[in-house]
């Protein structure tokens, strides 16, 4: 069995969004998400409002993607990983809506970092007696 870190991001969100195109097909605006950890990505999903009200009536979309719609927005997606540089964690969102029936995508992507993993792979304490010792070294750096 392939394990997702044996697999290029790439090839993971195109998964994703294979998994995700029955969902899809069905909206016509929301947001994907990917959150990734370790250049894997975990949990995805969609955001959206799938009823809207107007008028005093709540109604359900009744068109959503097509099938040439659902491929461009992969395309776009899977494009967008370009302009991922250097971290590993963080989140992808791909918020997407119908205009005069073209597909519009803008990826936002949030990279996370953890103080303590940089604590102890950067700057790991050196053996001393003193926790105080040497703090104005620390400061200067």
């Amino acid at each position: 069995m392939l394990q997702t870190d044996q697999l290029s991001l790439a090839r993971q969100l195109d998964m994703v969004f294979r998994e995700l195109d029955t969902e899809l097909s069905g909206m016509t605006s929301g947001i994907v998400f990917i959150q990734i950890r370790n250049n894997a990505i975990g949990k995805f999903g969609i955001r959206h409002n799938p009823i809207a009200g107007r008028n005093g009536r709540l109604t359900e979309e009744n068109k959503g993607l097509t099938v040439v719609q659902l491929q461009s927005f992969r395309a776009m997606a899977i494009e967008a990983l370009k302009f991922k540089r250097y971290w590993t964690h963080g989140e992808i969102s791909y918020e997407f809506a119908l205009r005069q029936e073209m597909i519009v995508v803008d990826a936002i992507m949030e990279s996370n970092y953890n103080m303590a993993n940089l604590m102890i792979h950067r700057y790991a304490r050196k053996e001393s007696s003193t926790t105080y010792q040497d703090y104005n070294a620390d400061m200067t750096s």
